[in-house]
């Protein structure tokens, strides 16, 4: 029987070693590498070709989201089990919104996680004690999304959508204390089009201004404030 290739992707060495230790003892599973950051994630995913990831959320240079937004657009198969520190339903939407397989609170016990990696290898969505096909999925983030809309919102999925690779460089820029003027000379662009990525973050975000946006991004790991 074939073994389910793995790679392990967080930037904390010992959560990485305790993860390896956890997938070691089991005869179907093999890591066959770790990287430490967003960068490292998309590389050797084309490089090694995984089963699956194992990721954290919270990497430097790029965050887990956008690794799997990226490896998604690519039209890459590996399923993505996101981990995180930070767990609330918004997350969980933000997740699979961006393509992920499951999501896991880094505090999950081993054997449920080596249960969700058997799960999601075979194509199914683990949430908790849920498991989904694709269908069912969506039709739980259709529920979920609806819940949890707000009345001024005109579309609650346009809410959460995964922030684009530049809204997610401006945010970064935003939690620095830049303003847009400075954010348009670092980048390079006009003051109009800092100013319409905002409007686009604040919306998706479903905050009222920066200051939310960049607690929001800093509270789940999204964005550091130091790289």
């Amino acid at each position: 029987m074939d073994r389910i290739r793995i790679l392990v992707v967080d930037d904390h060495p010992l959560f990485r070693q305790g993860l390896r230790d956890v997938l070691r003892n089991e005869p179907d599973i093999e890591v066959v590498g770790e990287g430490a950051d967003g960068q490292e994630a998309l590389a050797l995913t084309h490089e090694l070709k995984p089963d699956a990831l194992i990721l954290d959320i919270n990497l430097p240079e790029l965050n887990g989201l956008q690794v799997t937004r990226q490896l998604r657009a690519e039209r890459v198969t590996a399923a993505v089990v996101m981990l995180t520190a930070y767990d609330d339903i918004e997350q969980v939407l933000h997740a699979f919104r961006a393509g992920g397989s499951a999501y896991c609170p880094k505090d999950v016990h081993p054997s449920k996680l080596v249960e969700v990696l058997r799960q999601v290898v075979q194509g199914h969505y683990v949430l908790g004690d849920q498991v989904f096909d694709r269908e069912g999925l969506q039709t739980w983030l259709d529920r979920s999304l609806e819940k949890a809309g707000r009345p001024y919102l005109d579309d609650a999925r346009e809410a959460f959508s995964p922030l684009s690779p530049r809204e997610m460089e401006i945010l970064q820029f935003v939690t620095r204390g830049l303003s847009n003027k400075e954010i348009a000379l670092s980048l390079g662009i006009s003051h109009q089009t800092v100013k319409n990525h905002m409007t686009a973050i604040l919306h998706k975000l479903d905050v009222e201004d920066r200051t939310q946006a960049a607690v929001y991004a800093l509270r789940r790991g999204w964005v550091r404030l130091q790289n």
